[in-house]
């Protein structure tokens, strides 16, 4: 079960800097971490708090990565145990960003 450490405070799936989605999907669109983002990303505003709605027992269990040029991508899955995402004040999910993308 992966850990995603997360700065996106207004995300509807973060609780006190931790991700609790059940399934987080990091989209990329090039080769570099700052045209990645967390595409499970949820405005709070619109969302409200979705933090006890997993079907989990605690934080994201399922962590897909689209970032073919990240070394840490091995299927489409991360294999790091945790990653960083940032955003702070994100409206949309692109405007989010994986942080722990190396090429």
């Amino acid at each position: 079960m992966q850990k995603i450490n997360c700065a996106v405070n207004n995300c509807s799936h973060n609780k006190s800097g931790v991700c609790y989605s059940n399934r987080v999907d990091i989209a990329s669109s090039s080769s570099t971490d700052n045209d990645t983002c967390c595409g499970s990303f949820l405005d709070k505003k619109h969302y409200s708090d979705l933090t006890n709605n997993t079907n989990s027992a605690g934080c994201c269990d399922c962590l897909i990565c689209k970032a073919t040029e990240c070394i840490h991508n091995e299927n489409c899955n991360c294999n790091l145990s945790s990653i960083n995402v940032s955003g702070s004040g994100a409206n949309l999910y692109t405007e989010t960003c994986c942080e722990s993308f190396e090429k």
